[in-house]
């Protein structure tokens, strides 16, 4: 079976929903059946790469985690999208993991090189 380029697209704030937990979810779950994985935070989920979180005082868990396995499972396309990056005062130092910024050109190649893109 040829390898597929999957993309994921992670928008939402990393806490208040399930979309993070559940995207990441996706991510590792597709990269045990070595398909080629891109995993792109645009907008509001670029809080999810944020050092530092404290998702104990409101109560959820944190994600950090999960974001540290993806080199574990070969997730090594790590994409950030540079504008929402500089709009929340966010720099890619201080990033949990790292992420290569991007900006619109190279995301829309990005997703023009996918075979398939889930977006939440």
């Amino acid at each position: 079976m040829t390898p597929k380029t999957l993309t994921f697209i992670a928008r939402s704030t990393p806490y208040g929903n399930g979309r993070a937990k559940a995207l990441l979810d996706m991510v590792l779950s597709a990269a045990v059946f070595d398909q080629t994985i891109n995993l792109l935070f645009m907008d509001d989920g670029v809080w999810q790469l944020a050092r530092n979180q404290q998702p104990a005082t409101i109560d959820a868990k944190d994600l950090s985690a999960a974001l540290g396995a993806l080199p574990l499972y070969d997730v090594n396309n790590v994409y950030v999208e540079a504008r929402a990056l500089d709009e929340r005062g966010l720099t890619p130092q201080a990033l949990a993991v790292d992420a290569k910024p991007c900006d619109d050109t190279e995301i829309a190649a990005l997703i023009a090189g996918s075979d398939q893109v889930f977006a939440l």
